[in-house]
């Protein structure tokens, strides 16, 4: 299948531009997922790769496999959910963290920290290694939340391909470490098994961005390359939530790619460290 054209502005949408807003709106009541606000190139784009997977030929033809056969909706969610993800990805934000909001953080008797979209697990496990390292590990409890239940089941296994671990290693160092990453695995297998200790004060969770409120008061949301799939309104609504769900003085970390400064909540905010996108509620 081809990649999906736009819709002409000044003319009718194509009818793959129509497949794919019903294919949308079938998801969301069939199976009360809602994908309506975020971006369509994105979707476009996984939707396409999806189509191949699954040898359809249309959007039509996916619609009709996926209502008909609900045995297969997680591995579609594996395809229009954030899947890709490494340890200490942009190691700066990392060091910002330790060195910038850490000291702050410290000043409280406990601690909540939502990792929002956490995919497969690798963010959450960097900023468990982090504050274990920086002596807030059994002070904090870590909510990681995603809407692909897959997903959620890998990063409570902890189990990473081995292959991987010296690059992480190398993001694990740029990123102030203070010891070896291979303290914190096992491997055997091809597979690289983190310690269970670094999920012990884990709570794992469906939650969705679009849909769902508030559910505690955190000192610290890290929510990166998450945004960056979705529409302006979604953002939007998404930053509203993670401020109310901010403790007074909390933080916000975001991907490299994106930022508060156009968003209807850019007052809301004021900028820790811009190059690494990390944010402070007023």
């Amino acid at each position: 299948m081809t990649e999906l054209s736009r819709p002409q502005e000044d003319g009718p949408p194509s009818v793959e531009e129509i497949e794919l807003r019903l294919f949308i709106d079938a998801i969301r009541h069939r199976y009360e997922y809602d994908f309506r606000d975020y971006s369509m190139s994105s979707l476009r784009r996984r939707l396409t790769q999806a189509c191949e997977h699954f040898d359809c030929r249309s959007f039509s033809m996916l619609q009709d496999k996926i209502l008909h056969g609900p045995e297969h909706l997680e591995e579609l969610l594996s395809f229009l959910t954030v899947q890709v993800s490494e340890m200490f990805r942009d190691p700066i934000y990392y060091k910002a963290l330790r060195e910038e909001v850490v000291p702050h953080l410290r000043t409280y008797p406990s601690l909540k920290v939502w990792v929002a979209g956490v995919a497969t697990g690798e963010e959450l496990y960097s900023l468990s290694i982090l504050f274990r390292e920086e002596g807030l590990g059994d002070r904090t409890i870590f909510y990681a939340t995603d809407i692909n239940p897959s997903a959620l089941q890998k990063a409570q296994r902890g189990v990473f391909s081995l292959d991987r671990m010296q690059e992480y290693t190398r993001n694990y160092q740029a990123s102030g470490g203070k010891a070896s990453l291979s303290d914190y695995y096992a491997s055997g297998y091809d597979r690289a098994i983190f310690d269970k200790g670094l999920r012990q004060n884990v709570v794992f969770s469906d939650h969705s961005l679009v849909t769902d409120s508030v559910f505690a008061e955190m000192q610290l949301i890290s929510c990166r390359n998450v945004l960056i799939y979705f529409n302006g309104e979604l953002q939007d609504r998404a930053t509203k939530l993670f401020y109310d769900s901010l403790c007074p003085r909390g933080f916000l970390g975001l991907g490299s790619r994106e930022t508060l400064r156009f968003s209807q909540q850019a007052d809301m905010f004021k900028e820790v460290n811009p190059q690494a996108r990390l944010y402070q509620k007023l």
